[in-house]
């Protein structure tokens, strides 16, 4: 799958382990392993609907408020948020990630 970042502290997060965006900059280094590794599974999938065969991401199309939105888990509390786009054939390969989100907050 295709990877774009829509800022830059989730691009040095993936390629430098860290960033000093105030936003992100008091993750763990836990969830930022595991932020690493998800974003691998997403890259290394050919397809969005191979997302749903990796069950630990728990993938899943939001809705409501965040419809239009793709999400899955970093860990329990914490969720990526990335738009998917087709490509010229209509198979859904690529994503822009936006955001960590902590759940519930």
């Amino acid at each position: 799958m295709n990877i774009e970042f829509d800022n830059t502290a989730l691009e040095e997060l993936y390629t430098k382990g860290e960033t000093q965006d105030h936003q992100y900059k008091r993750l763990s280094k836990d969830v930022v392993k595991q932020y690493i590794k998800v974003v691998n599974y997403i890259k290394a999938v050919n397809r969005l609907e191979d997302l749903f065969q990796i069950k630990s991401l728990h993938y899943e199309k939001k809705k409501g408020d965040l419809n239009g939105v793709d999400a899955v888990w970093i860990n329990t509390q914490y969720r990526l948020f990335f738009y998917s786009s087709p490509d010229e054939t209509g198979i859904i390969v690529n994503a822009l990630l936006f955001e960590i989100s902590k759940h519930y907050e």
